[in-house]
């Protein structure tokens, strides 16, 4: 059975999900149903991989941490797991288009597969798939919302986050 925690973040309540081998997922307060399809779980806040996830994504929203050293379990398609590997290789800071991380990993022309698979990361924040911007610059769909995304691009930069409604 999984394991689950909550924790309380500048960006909202995240609901963190581990099996024995690693993080599961990062779910939003608003997840939509069905996004991270994740069988049935109890709450355990002492789980050591979620009290180290709290411990790490708290130091990343302090801004004292640019890179996670968690395992990870996620559960998806080879193809998902090799965008979701392309996401982690994205600088901290940085941003990369659906088609620049589709060339990324050896997969040219499938911008629209990699959006996909980029909308279906389990470990938002984490693996950081709110680096990722359509081709023109504009900020395009993130499971938290754009806000959300927009307030992760710009702690990352280093400038001053909006506050988020609660």
């Amino acid at each position: 059975m999984l394991s689950e925690c909550t924790m309380a973040s500048p960006v909202g309540e995240l609901t963190l999900v581990a099996s024995e081998q690693g993080l599961r997922a990062i779910l939003w307060p608003e997840e939509r149903e069905g996004r991270v399809p994740l069988p049935e779980r109890q709450s355990d806040s002492a789980h050591a991989i979620l009290a180290e996830a709290v411990r790490q994504l708290t130091e990343y929203f302090e801004g004292r941490r640019r890179d996670f050293d968690l395992p990870r379990d996620p559960v998806g398609t080879e193809f998902q797991k090799s965008v979701w590997t392309g996401l982690n290789a994205i600088p901290y800071g940085e941003t990369r288009s659906y088609a620049a991380l589709a060339v990324a990993i050896g997969r040219p022309g499938a911008s629209r597969a990699v959006g996909a698979a980029n909308g279906r990361n389990p470990l938002s924040i984490v693996t950081p798939c709110h680096r990722v911007i359509g081709a023109n610059g504009a900020l395009t769909g993130f499971a938290g919302g754009l806000a959300v995304k927009q307030w992760l691009l710009a702690h990352e930069r280093g400038e001053r986050a909006l506050a988020l409604e609660p």
